[in-house]
């Protein structure tokens, strides 16, 4: 534990450091947000935060590849740097993107161009867990699989971001969520703690921490397009090496308990539950006015929350609850499967309900 504590400091650290050197770069080059008819901040703001946290996210598994708890691994050290170089792309994808702002379709043909970058260098899912069984997924199956999955996550965290906070708190909470179901699962099973999902949460959480710090309300800075899509892929990697270090006869106990085992694929879909469903509604939203899924408006969750009369830390924190909820309570429900927990999740959940509905405080503050 002290080795992923060491190096989700790192990756904090180094991210709110080079932050505040990216921003003045950002300044002098002319790398801001402008302010456009959907969005929620009314000054330019610059941009380039999402590359301040890939500079963390890189410091942190070199790092973590050189210790001899993590580095002995020879899986953990391949994939590690296979998210590296899949980050170091979709990073300058970003950038480029937040700079003169690509046409969708070439956005999506760079992070297909990532996803064949990560199945290139074999971090891909392997198997499937459904009722009563386990698929284990022939090598095109495997590729489609994961590059969708990629491409999944990628679009769901960059269609929340659209308020201080909120993407990196959202993702955040569910990375912490994912790291404790991965560390507790390898403690209880006395199956190898030294994995890439351990190590990939805990420094996806880290340069989240680093950089709310420059990104809470009201932001002197942004992630972009590069910060979203890194943490998209991060989530995404996170997921499928887990599938692939993990047995899944060790996760079940050689028994037919499918829930053991479909709980590294629930688990992170629940920490991007609000990002997933947000783009859910938009495609649909969008497809029923006959526009394009790509062509972007002002009714997202958080945009509709805000409306409602939350204020926008109300809204973000908000979220956070909702995120906390999903992740947390499946890591929950799925660790202790006990009544007890099943009850006061849904207790939690019929609070913050209550919260979402009424606003704890109603003002016009941006």
């Amino acid at each position: 534990m002290r080795e992923y504590l060491l190096v989700f400091l790192v990756a904090a650290s180094l991210t709110f450091l080079t932050a505040s050197l990216l921003r003045e770069v950002a300044i002098r080059t002319g790398v801001f947000a402008p302010v456009r008819s959907r969005d929620m901040h009314t000054m330019p703001i610059p941009y380039l935060g999402g590359v301040a946290m890939f500079l963390g996210l890189a410091a942190s598994l070199l790092l973590a590849v050189g210790m001899p708890f993590l580095g002995r691994h020879a899986v953990v050290q391949h994939d590690a740097l296979a998210v590296l170089l899949a980050g170091l792309v979709i990073t300058v994808i970003g950038v480029v993107d937040d700079k003169i702002e690509l046409p969708a379709l070439t956005k999506l043909g760079g992070q297909a161009l990532v996803a064949g970058i990560v199945v290139m260098q074999g971090v891909r899912i392997l198997w499937i867990p459904l009722p009563g069984r386990i698929i284990a997924l022939d090598d095109a199956s495997s590729i489609l699989i994961t590059a969708l999955f990629i491409l999944l996550c990628t679009n769901a965290v960059n269609f929340v971001d659209g308020l201080d906070g909120l993407a990196a708190g959202v993702v955040a909470i569910g990375a912490l969520a994912f790291f404790s179901y991965a560390y507790v699962l390898a403690y209880e099973q006395e199956l190898v703690r030294a994995t890439t999902a351990s190590l990939l949460t805990v420094a996806t959480a880290g340069i989240c921490a680093g950089f709310l710090l420059h990104n809470w309300h009201p932001a002197r800075m942004f992630m972009g397009d590069s910060g979203a899509m890194l943490l998209g892929l991060l989530m995404a990697m996170s997921s499928i090496s887990f599938t692939g270090q993990m047995d899944p006869a060790a996760l079940t106990g050689g028994g037919t308990d499918v829930l053991p085992a479909l709980l590294p694929i629930l688990v992170p879909l629940a920490a991007l539950l609000l990002p997933l469903l947000d783009l859910g509604l938009a495609y649909v939203r969008r497809t029923l006015n006959g526009q394009y899924w790509f062509v972007a408006d002002k009714s997202h969750i958080h945009h509709r929350l805000v409306a409602r009369g939350h204020s926008i830390r109300g809204a973000v924190l908000l979220m956070y609850a909702w995120t906390a909820i999903a992740s947390g309570g499946v890591v929950a429900i799925g660790l202790s499967n006990s009544a007890a927990v099943v009850w006061m999740v849904v207790l939690v959940v019929l609070l913050v309900l209550v919260w979402t509905v009424r606003p704890l405080r109603r003002q016009g503050s941006r």
